[in-house]
């Protein structure tokens, strides 16, 4: 019963994580599966756009849903009807923003918007109650908002703020990289490049703020420079991608709550020793499998989780299909990924073999400057 408590649990809470469905649908459909794009917008982009997958995983641009500035990262609210994203900007307060947006057809109704508590920032995240989490890269901190039942967005409640540094020049100072809400317990664990570290922490419903876990950081190895993570569904287990080496570190969870570090696999073949940098990681819900893009290479690896003990082992590396491949998102029923490639301005439908766990190429659409896909 607690095992089944536990894959409930997980299944209902990692659909609340920006950029990413892995999800199973429980019925086949051949009906398109809408998603939407988080951007950059220095260049052609005006915002957040909407665009199809198709069943046999062609792409069909839906149109821009929704002006905004740089509205990189997003994620849905649990009942599926507001998107909440961030703003990647520094303004005169120096702060970034968050906003939100009824879902409406094909556009998106902005709602309001509300301070993230730092500069740029680059990751947002929402839970079953509505509690909202903003990673903020520059201003090294996290900031803690709600959504209420109408879609709008508080005040800003609370700042959980970073200190540290860790041993490379892109770690002088702590650059918060995302923030997660535990499927197990609810509870918080933000990345911090900066500081090399991930931080954990809990609300405090009565007063509404941030409060530090009795083990409150866990360092990673030198250099890593951790980013994103995903969680095993089996609630034991948690795969951390770290940027600056290119790295899947498996992290253990005990069962007092607190964490331990266990081994890390590269995400590059062995012949390959160019510059790149790690973006984004996914699991498939069965959890056989692990997904990591690589810039640089411009690939995603692809890597099996060995059912015993939770080992990663490198089965292999797909292009990508363009340049810079920053985020990636499982499609719901988890036959396709797609590939948000940053620089070369275009998506990628990549066919997932549910099996062996490997990619084949299928299809590509324009796109400007894409950051983050979500269905």
């Amino acid at each position: 019963m607690k095992k089944l408590i536990t894959t409930l649990m997980f299944s209902a809470l990692i659909m609340l994580s920006g950029c990413q469905t892995t999800k199973k649908e429980t019925m086949n459909s051949n009906d398109p599966k809408p998603f939407y794009v988080g951007t950059y917008t220095q260049g052609e982009s005006q915002g957040i756009y909407k665009y199809a997958l198709q069943h046999d995983g062609t792409l069909k641009k839906i149109g821009l849903a929704a002006k905004s500035n740089n509205p990189s990262f997003l994620t849905r609210s649990l009942d599926g009807k507001y998107l909440v994203a961030v703003n990647e900007i520094k303004n005169d307060d120096n702060v970034g923003t968050v906003e939100s947006y009824l879902i409406s057809d094909d556009t998106l109704k902005l709602l309001n918007r509300r301070s993230s508590g730092g500069a740029h920032p680059c990751f947002v995240a929402i839970n079953k109650t509505g509690s909202v989490l903003a990673a903020n890269y520059t201003g090294g901190n996290v900031g803690y908002l709600q959504l209420d039942s109408t879609g709008r967005l508080s005040e800003l409640l609370d700042v959980q703020q970073h200190t540290g540094k860790g041993t490379t020049e892109r770690q002088t100072a702590p650059h918060a990289h995302s923030a997660w809400f535990n499927p197990v317990d609810g509870n918080i664990i933000a990345v911090d490049l900066g500081t090399n570290e991930l931080w954990f922490s809990t609300i405090d419903p009565d007063e509404q703020k941030l409060l530090p876990a009795d083990k409150a950081k866990l360092a990673m190895d030198p250099g890593d420079g951790p980013r994103h993570l995903t969680f095993h569904p089996n609630g034991k287990w948690l795969y951390v991608v770290n940027e600056l080496t290119s790295t899947v570190t498996q992290v253990f969870q005990q069962p007092d709550g607190s964490y331990t570090k266990g081994k890390s696999v590269s995400t590059l073949p062995a012949h390959f020793s160019e510059p790149n940098t790690c973006a984004d990681i996914h699991i498939s819900s069965d959890g056989n499998f692990v997904y990591a893009s690589n810039r640089g290479h411009n690939s995603i690896a692809v890597l099996k989780v060995d059912p015993a003990d939770g080992t990663l082992k490198l089965l292999g590396n797909k292009g990508c299909g363009g340049d810079g491949p920053r985020n990636f998102s499982l499609s719901p029923d988890e036959k396709y990924i797609l590939v948000a490639n940053q620089h070369t301005n275009n998506i990628v439908s990549l066919k997932r073999n549910e099996t062996t766990g490997l990619l084949k190429y299928v299809s590509q659409i324009e796109a400007p400057t894409p950051v983050c896909i979500i269905f």
